[in-house]
């Protein structure tokens, strides 16, 4: 079955990268296992072998349930979603679980997103592994002063400790992607927990919109805040970093 490219989809074939990946994920014998995007199963067969309490797959194409159907037993659950939509606070799952995911790329920015946005912090899950286009991940893990740090930079370091793990050269994948992959290792943290993650993003959105310009011009509706609470209005929006932007979106 071919790959179909609307739902972003690029199938591991490299069994040596399969192998790699599988062993730096940590799991125990009380781990819940939640697969995105399981595909033909690649991932599913190695991470199988390891120890677990269940493993959940979640896959939107229904035309490839029939490669996953042969894991189901006891311990292996197959859920036909689509992963932008499942909320998985319906899993019932309250500690000891990782999710993993091959993500689409073509979504996978949205989905990292959704999944800072529970209405508990620290969530349900200790870490997650996924994979991004390269160039994605490398914005996701930027920090301030450079070119490649933006909004998903501080949303995802406000919620999470990230670490890179592995670069997926684009030759592992069927059908081959015009880029290479990369896999981080997201672990919540406590530090941000209380900041209201839709306050945070507009906040982003207008000091980002125009990121040249400085932010007594970019954030100007917050122009008082800003001055009575120290910021120097005279950074740009690269310029300030997530600890900035979290206590200035507690502030509005």
């Amino acid at each position: 079955m071919k790959a179909k490219k609307s739902l972003g989809q690029n199938f591991i074939h490299d069994e040596k990268f399969l192998t790699k990946l599988n062993g730096s994920i940590a799991s125990n014998e009380k781990t819940s296992i939640i697969e995105i995007g399981p595909g033909k199963g690649a991932l599913t067969r190695h991470l199988i072998r390891k120890k677990y309490k269940k493993i959940i797959l979640i896959e939107k194409d229904l035309n490839l349930l029939k490669y996953l159907e042969k894991y189901k037993d006891k311990k292996t659950f197959l859920i036909n979603d689509d992963a932008l939509n499942f909320d998985l606070n319906d899993l019932n799952i309250r500690k000891d679980s990782i999710i993993v995911g091959n993500l689409p790329f073509n979504v996978s920015s949205q989905l990292l997103v959704k999944w800072t946005k529970f209405d508990y912090w620290p969530p349900f899950y200790e870490k997650m592994y996924l994979m991004f286009q390269k160039e994605l991940g490398k914005r996701i893990i930027a920090k301030k002063d450079t070119k490649s740090y933006g909004r998903i930079s501080v949303i995802a370091q406000s919620r999470f400790n990230i670490k890179k793990l592995l670069i997926a050269p684009s030759g592992i994948f069927t059908p081959k992607p015009k880029v290479d992959g990369i896999v981080l290792e997201f672990s919540p943290i406590k530090k941000h927990k209380n900041v209201q993650m839709k306050k945070l993003e507009i906040v982003l959105k207008k000091a980002f919109h125009q990121r040249r310009k400085k932010i007594k011009s970019s954030l100007k509706e917050y122009k008082n805040i800003l001055e009575l609470n120290n910021f120097n209005l005279d950074l740009r929006a690269e310029n300030l970093s997530t600890d900035d932007y979290c206590r200035l979106s507690n502030l509005i």
